[in-house]
């Protein structure tokens, strides 16, 4: 499966990663960036308890924490 390329917005988004607030949010398309997968490898880890779980923002809007997210990359990186 061919990975979407990362929109203007979401290209930023993973500029400035490091610099984004533990607080701060980020969507799904960013998170696959980060982990270097697709949408159903993505789902298939954080149903393994491998990738935090997102939360539910909205109706329609799942984001995941960054400070969850930059503790999960820290660990695999250590790992």
């Amino acid at each position: 499966m061919r990975q979407q390329e990362p929109s203007k917005k979401q290209q930023e988004t993973l500029k400035n990663f490091d610099h984004l607030p533990d607080s701060a949010h980020v969507r799904q398309p960013v998170v696959e960036a980060l982990y270097a997968c697709s949408s159903a490898t993505l789902w298939r880890r954080v149903k393994a308890g491998l990738i935090p779980k997102p939360r539910d923002l909205g109706p329609r809007i799942t984001a995941w924490n960054v400070g969850e997210l930059r503790a999960d990359l820290k660990k695999l990186e250590t790992a």
